[in-house]
């Protein structure tokens, strides 16, 4: 037995033109147009955050250039001229 519930959505009237039309073209109620699209965005993975990337660790010697403080970010975004 399938059962279904009524309910209320509120949608950008742009786009429930867009839908009903589509759904017309397309031989199907607006109805079973939501379903499909509902279905769809269900069944695809959760966005997962961005794996997080380790850069790997210079083997020069020296450390920073003169003039550049680590701990503000502004001075890694220009270039310093040469002391």
């Amino acid at each position: 037995m399938l059962l279904c519930m009524r309910t209320t959505v509120r949608l950008d009237d742009t786009l429930l033109r867009r839908a009903k039309t589509h759904a017309a073209e397309h031989g199907q109620t607006l109805t079973a147009l939501i379903e499909e699209g509902l279905r769809l965005a269900l069944s695809q993975p959760a966005n997962r955050p961005a794996a997080t990337r380790t850069l790997p660790i210079s083997g020069k010697k020296g450390g920073t250039l003169p003039g550049i403080d680590l701990a503000r970010t502004t001075d890694l975004e220009k270039p310093v001229a040469p002391a």
